[in-house]
């Protein structure tokens, strides 16, 4: 399928934007109209990408809705987009524009930020086409789908001057800050070592075949920017996790977020070298990347680690995720699944004290449950919310309103994706990967490695400045 033919190219796009385009309608209705569009000072957010994490980007922002209101929800499923919007309204109170073509929404000059939890390979090009559109940008990790993207997210953010906050949420978490505050004035002396870990129990995603798209599906705007290829029938709408055509493995689906809490703590950016091994030694299907995974980032004084089991939900320390970090004169693990706390230890490995609240939250949005379905995600349930992504949100729209310092720049946060994303790439070429320097992640001395570095984009959809 030639989408050239079928969608405005990227370029066309942004013509159309410089332009300057009015504000789509954003309702039929005077009512709805009334509800959703600037009466006051609250920010008017569009979340784009409504299968699992939008559910709590909704969650997020019905929490904050003193200060932010949902004026329009996007999927390129109308049948995904519809439940969501059923689950939008009864949250809300009133119904957001539903959208299936999210260029409408950049078209619109009432919208002031867009949130993203689309597949990772939208990620980079759909913020950046935000950011020249005027929008400020929540985007989920990983912040993109290869390095070079991570690299020039943070120069478009320099350039358009708006915020953009990743979805690390456990920035905000107060017990993570808490923890992280205190290793950085001296509870455990000088770190000097963090291990991260994520363990799940995925099923497998069986050997998929060519089929009809979907009716309801806009396959070729799924697609956006990654070169076309045939719908299969395990590819959407969580799956594509699994493909290296559109999905970064579970290092960037789950290893971000531990791996940045632990060069937080540490207080580094980019190590000396990274090495990955591991493969898919559990079961045999369509995936394309490893069940199990194990990388050591080695910096000159300092190091981490991340270990990656995708199979068996068994982790360490009594916990699935989580790190710890180790100095001098102690350790802190930091819970993971959820944020809830952390413990600190003495040399021996003797608990001297634990922090710990119970950060669950009953009234976040509550979709309907499609646990154990393949077509969930191999028994992915749809995300409901929680405490720590709606202070998350806080933060980025007192970003945006106060200029509040953000928890989760992505200037950070590509050094966090762009880490996992190089784990991936030393593990697929079978070896250690010399980094430049820490303010320079390029491979030194491997063509073949650099290859992976950057991808091949459809015509005329290449993300650019």
């Amino acid at each position: 399928m030639d989408g050239e033919t079928n969608m405005v190219s990227r370029r066309e796009f942004i013509d159309t934007l410089a332009l300057g385009t009015a504000g789509l309608a954003i309702s039929s209705t005077a009512k709805s109209y009334g509800q959703i569009v600037g009466s006051n000072d609250r920010l008017n957010f569009a979340i784009l990408g409504l299968h699992i994490r939008g559910y709590s980007h909704l969650g997020a922002l019905v929490k904050n809705s003193d200060t932010a209101r949902v004026s329009h929800v996007c999927d390129v499923d109308r049948g995904i987009m519809a439940t969501f919007a059923g689950v939008a309204q009864q949250e809300l109170g009133y119904a957001p524009v539903n959208v299936q073509d999210f260029r409408e929404i950049l078209q619109n000059r009432e919208v002031d930020a867009i949130t993203i939890a689309t597949p990772d390979h939208w990620h980079t090009p759909l913020a950046i086409l935000a950011l020249q559109a005027g929008k400020h940008v929540y985007v989920e990790k990983p912040c993109s789908h290869n390095p070079a993207e991570a690299v020039l997210l943070v120069q478009a953010q320099q350039k358009y001057k708006k915020c953009v906050q990743l979805g690390t949420q456990q920035r905000s978490c107060p017990h993570t800050m808490e923890a992280v505050d205190k290793i950085h004035n001296g509870l455990i002396g000088t770190p000097y070592f963090a291990r991260a870990w994520y363990s799940s129990s995925r099923k497998g995603i069986d050997f998929g075949k060519e089929a009809p798209v979907p009716p309801q599906l806009d396959w070729d705007l799924w697609q956006g920017p990654a070169p076309r290829r045939p719908y299969h029938d395990n590819y959407q709408p969580y799956d594509w996790h699994w493909f290296k055509h559109w999905g970064t493995g579970e290092a960037g689906n789950n290893g971000v977020h531990n791996i940045d809490i632990c060069r937080w703590a540490l207080g580094v950016d980019y190590p000396q070298s990274v090495v990955a091994t591991g493969g898919r030694y559990a079961m045999k299907d369509d995936q394309q990347f490893y069940d199990t995974l194990s990388v050591n980032f080695e910096y000159a004084d300092k190091m981490i680690t991340w270990e990656g089991r995708s199979c068996a939900a068994v982790g360490y320390m009594g916990r699935n995720s989580g790190l710890v970090v180790t100095g001098t004169t102690g350790s802190v693990m930091i819970y993971g699944d959820g944020g809830d706390g952390y413990e600190t230890f003495d040399l021996k490995g003797k608990s001297t004290g634990v922090f710990k609240r119970d950060l669950r939250d009953p009234d976040s949005a509550h979709p309907p449950s499609q646990a154990g379905s393949r077509q969930a995600g191999a028994g992915q349930q749809r995300d409901n919310g929680d405490p720590i992504t709606t202070a998350h949100f806080a933060n980025f729209i007192a970003g945006i309103r106060n200029q509040e310092k953000l928890n989760a720049p992505i200037s950070e946060g590509a050094k966090s994706t762009t880490l996992m994303l190089l784990s991936n790439i030393s593990w697929e070429v079978k070896r250690p990967l010399k980094l430049e320097s820490s303010t320079n992640a390029h491979i030194q001395n491997d063509p073949d490695a650099m290859k992976l570095w950057s991808r091949e984009y459809e015509k005329g959809w290449a993300p650019r400045l």
